[in-house]
């Protein structure tokens, strides 16, 4: 009998702050680390002004879908806002 291995990749939804200019920015990825290593390099455009970054908030789904749902909702409503329903500030 061959036993299957279901590789399932989660979907990272994640907001970072400039240390130099205080904004936000918003994302989603397969892959975290390589991801904030991107923006810090300069090689992300919409990042390389603001850097360095440094991750705040970070939640994981199952699917690239759910992942950029979330994503358009948290950019809709601005990053910050959307961190101090969560009540991330208190």
């Amino acid at each position: 009998m061959f036993g299957f291995f279901y590789f399932t990749a989660m979907y990272i939804v994640y907001i970072i702050q400039s240390e130099t200019s205080f904004k936000y920015y918003t994302g989603q990825t397969h892959d975290l680390v390589d991801r904030l290593y991107r923006h810090n390099s300069g090689f992300s455009l919409s990042t390389k002004s603001g850097m360095p970054w440094i991750l705040i908030y970070q939640v994981e789904h199952s699917t690239r879908s759910e992942a950029m749902i979330l994503e358009n909702k948290i950019k809709k409503r601005g990053a910050k806002r959307y961190l101090e329903d969560l009540g991330f500030f208190k």
